[in-house]
């Protein structure tokens, strides 16, 4: 398995769990879980940006994904 596929799978690894947060913060009435859920949410996106941020780097550099 090459570094792009196990990025790739981190990405789609890191969107589910940060949907998944922000499903527990719409499921929650507790305000400071909401909030919490919430946070976490947005520092995983973060998380996910960073990661396609890479993933693109890779792709650049990498010449096996040069498909030309």
């Amino acid at each position: 398995m090459t570094v792009g596929t196990k990025i790739q799978q981190t990405v789609a690894s890191a969107e589910s769990v940060a949907s998944n947060l922000k499903t527990f913060a719409l499921d929650t009435n507790n305000q400071q879980a909401k909030q919490m859920y919430n946070q976490l949410a947005q520092n995983m996106d973060s998380v996910v940006q960073q990661l396609k941020n890479r993933e693109q780097q890779i792709m650049s550099e990498e010449p096996q994904y040069n498909q030309q």
